[in-house]
């Protein structure tokens, strides 16, 4: 008897017994054919993004900087992932947060009174699903294994949107070369590469600078994994050009950042030529940043380090940079000392330089320099956009403000690509044997950046036309991960 004959027997019963009365009733299907529907939809998972952050917070829970990056990038996948119930079969979004592989170890070294230094040493190898492991090391005395897993994690989706093959790692140590001589820094480095060595390699982890590590203490440990494996190899990126780097490198962060900007303000048809820049920071992306402003007729005020900024109100030209160059990369002395050079320029001490007004800011110094009040004083003086150098500068309520006030604001993990695109187009060139000149990695470098936009652009777009760069490099970023870990099975 089918559904249909059923349910007219049912009723002529029913009349039968009632009589006039009047009832509505509503005649289910088969029961067998409800529990087969509720097997179905019980066993069609689906990922609850704020489920899976309470769960890594129990399993991390003295990391917060780890959970702050994942709280930030699963809510803005959430719709995506749950398009595609395979991932979920397979765990994916557990498996992508939780990093493949952390080293850790001590380092032990001599200072120049002879006195022996310990220091703790870490190498985080995120994810290797398009590539060997590629990530920075940071020399810094805030380096702890939260921040380092928060940079690897974010640094996996990063290296993702350069469209290169470069998995995500980070790695450093506690260590800062701050006020230590040139030999204690070597002594230093080779320490950290005689543990580092061991897990690294051209075609397995390739790692390069960040804050703290630069040319110098690039070649230290480069001249020490030759000794250590008597092997001449692509193995760090960041190197100096007699022996195996690559033109624009120290260039490539600050300068894609404002190439990712000029992009950003060309959907409003904004030109950058003119407009008022806040910078913080001091260090190379900052420099580079600043000079690409510069080169494009934009006017920067600000600099920064981590005991204040300046605020010149005549602008910082070139051989004001120039100064500033001079003063942090030869004689690494305090952004304070610009000042004494330029007496009508203001140092504000223990100050960042938010609430001064301009048009556009990029924050390049470090993680977590921009909060809630900060950001509303941005949007409040007139700020248009916020592209990000540094990596997680913004905290999340200051997302928020300007993703509310309708701001062209950039996560570091698009506008900051421009380091590790250039780090990748080493690694080319070194397999190659071959050396690029300064105008074609240029161009590689802003084919790149153009790409990453118009993918953010792709996914990031809302329906009222915002565009969402945000959630666009964090959709962008993980597809072709995801894509990948799913291809090369449970791993």
């Amino acid at each position: 008897m089918n559904l249909v004959t059923k349910s007219k027997f049912f009723s002529k019963k029913v009349d039968k017994m009632f009589g006039d009365s009047k009832f509505i009733f509503i005649f289910a299907p088969d029961l067998r054919n409800i529990k087969t529907f509720n097997s179905n939809f019980k066993s069609k998972k689906i990922m609850n993004a704020a489920q899976v952050v309470e769960d890594l917070k129990k399993r991390f829970p003295n990391e917060p900087e780890y959970i702050q990056a994942v709280s930030q990038v699963l809510p803005t996948i959430e719709e995506e992932y749950n398009k595609h119930p395979e991932f979920e079969k397979y765990n994916l979004i557990e498996r992508l947060c939780i990093p493949d592989r952390v080293c850790e170890f001590r380092i032990t070294w001599v200072d120049d009174q002879g006195k022996v230094q310990t220091n703790m040493g870490y190498r985080i190898q995120h994810n290797n699903a398009i590539g060997p492991y590629k990530g920075g090391l940071r020399y810094h005395k805030s380096v702890n294994l939260g921040i380092l897993k928060f940079l690897a994690f974010e640094q996996t989706f990063k290296n993702s949107l350069t469209t290169l093959p470069m998995g995500g790692a980070k790695g450093g140590s506690d260590f800062s070369p701050r006020g230590k001589s040139d030999a204690e820094v070597m002594r230093f480095c080779q320490a950290f590469m005689n543990e580092l060595y061991r897990v690294i390699g051209p075609d397995e982890d390739v790692p390069a600078g960040d804050i703290g590590v630069g040319g110098r203490e690039v070649g230290y440990l480069f001249g020490q994994y030759k000794k250590l494996t008597h092997q001449f190899q692509g193995v760090l990126t960041g190197k100096g050009i007699p022996f195996g780097g690559s033109l624009i490198r120290p260039e490539a962060t600050g300068y894609g950042t404002v190439y990712f900007l000029t992009s950003m303000l060309a959907t409003r048809n904004i030109d950058i030529k003119g407009k008022k820049v806040l910078i913080s920071g001091a260090g190379n992306v900052a420099q580079y940043a600043a000079e690409k402003c510069l080169q494009l007729g934009a006017i920067p005020l600000t600099m920064s380090d981590s005991d204040g900024y300046i605020y010149d109100p005549d602008g910082i030209d070139r051989a004001k940079l120039d100064f500033i160059m001079e003063l942090k990369n030869v004689e690494r002395g305090r952004i304070k000392e610009y000042v004494e050079e330029y007496p009508t320029a203001v140092y504000h001490e223990g100050q960042r330089p938010w609430h001064e007004k301009a048009d556009i800011a990029l924050p390049c110094a470090t993680q977590n320099e921009i909060n809630g009040e900060e950001a509303q004083a941005l949007v409040n003086n007139g700020i248009i956009a916020v592209a990000e150098g540094a990596n997680m500068p913004s905290l999340p309520e200051a997302i928020k403000i300007f993703q509310d006030a309708k701001l062209l604001y950039s996560p570091g993990k698009a506008s900051n690509a421009g380091g590790v695109s250039v780090s990748g187009l080493e690694m080319s060139q070194n397999s190659e044997r071959l050396s690029w000149t300064a105008e074609e990695v240029d161009n590689y470098l802003k084919r790149i950046m153009n790409d990453i936009h118009e993918n953010c652009v792709k996914y990031g777009t809302e329906k009222d036309g915002y565009i969402n760069y945000v959630k666009g490099a964090n959709v962008a970023g993980f597809m072709k991960v995801a894509k990948a870990m799913m291809a090369q099975g449970i791993v």
